[in-house]
This record gives C-alpha cells, sequence and structure tokens, in this order.
C-alpha cells in the first residue's frame, strides 16, 4: 500500500471538513447576529413606543380638569402601569449593552417623574410638570439617539 496516496487522502478530507466547518460557523454567527438585531430593533421600538404613549396619555389626563386629586392620582398610576414600560424596561436591562439599559432605567425613571406630578391637588399648575416633561424629552432623545449607534454598531 503506498502510503502517500493514504496521507493525501486523509488531508484531503481533513481540509474539505475544516473548510466546511469553518463556513458553516461563519454563516451561522452571521445568522446569528442578524437575528440578535432584529430583536434588538423590536424591543427598542416597543420600548419607545410605550414610554411615548404613556407620556401621552398622562398629558390627557392632565387636561381633565372634572376629575378629583384621587381620580387623577389613581389613573395616572394605571396608565403607567399599563402602557407596557414596566416589563419593556426590565427586557431592556437584559437585553441592551449596559449603558443603553442604564439610559433606558433613566428614562422611565423620568416618566415616572411625571407621573408622580399628579400627587399636587391641581396638576395643571404645577411648575414641576413642564421641567418632569423637559426631563423625559431629553432622556427619551438620548436613549434614541444611543439606540440607534448600537443597531447601527451591530
Amino acid at each position: 500500500m503506498d502510503w502517500g496516496t493514504l496521507v493525501g487522502t486523509a488531508l484531503g478530507a481533513a481540509v474539505g471538513v475544516g473548510t466546511t466547518m469553518l463556513a458553516e460557523r461563519s454563516r451561522w454567527k452571521r445568522d446569528h447576529s442578524s437575528r440578535e438585531q432584529s430583536v434588538k430593533r423590536q424591543l427598542y421600538g416597543e420600548y419607545l413606543a410605550a414610554l411615548s404613549l404613556t407620556t401621552h396619555r398622562l398629558r390627557d389626563l392632565r387636561r381633565s380638569p372634572s376629575l378629583t386629586l384621587e381620580d387623577r392620582v389613581r389613573q395616572a398610576g394605571e396608565i403607567l402601569g399599563s402602557g407596557g414600560a414596566y416589563g419593556l424596561r426590565y427586557q431592556m436591562l437584559i437585553t441592551a449593552p449596559e449603558t443603553l439599559g442604564h439610559m433606558a432605567d433613566q428614562a422611565f425613571t423620568r416618566l415616572r417623574d411625571l407621573r408622580d406630578c399628579f400627587d399636587e391637588p391641581d396638576v395643571r399648575a404645577n411648575s414641576q410638570w413642564n421641567e418632569a416633561l423637559s426631563a423625559l424629552t431629553d432622556a427619551l432623545k438620548a436613549l434614541r439617539a444611543a439606540m440607534r449607534d448600537d443597531l447601527a454598531a451591530s
């Protein structure tokens, strides 16, 4: 038996299997990265939508002059709880990079500060409302920019 032929065949098989495994690994990494970016894009959009919808609903509540203080406080809490931001916030904290998760948490805290303005007897005359709304707007703007940067880097 010719050892050269046997060694050549074994070497050819090893190169073929190695090349196939390398190509499969590369394809898997590409698919994984694409799926991860898709999940992030959807989560980021849902979180921003939940924060924006909750903000909008709180603004509408502020315009309701006929409600009692207790009703406004209760409804503000319900609005924050039903907007979906709580659950999405935790998904952001475990999915997004740490810096982005911190920014997502900051935006949610600013939204909660806006909700807390309803604890005052007349939220429409509360000077803290404009400050809280401005802080929330700034936090959302920074969060959107960080989300875009994260998706562009992926």
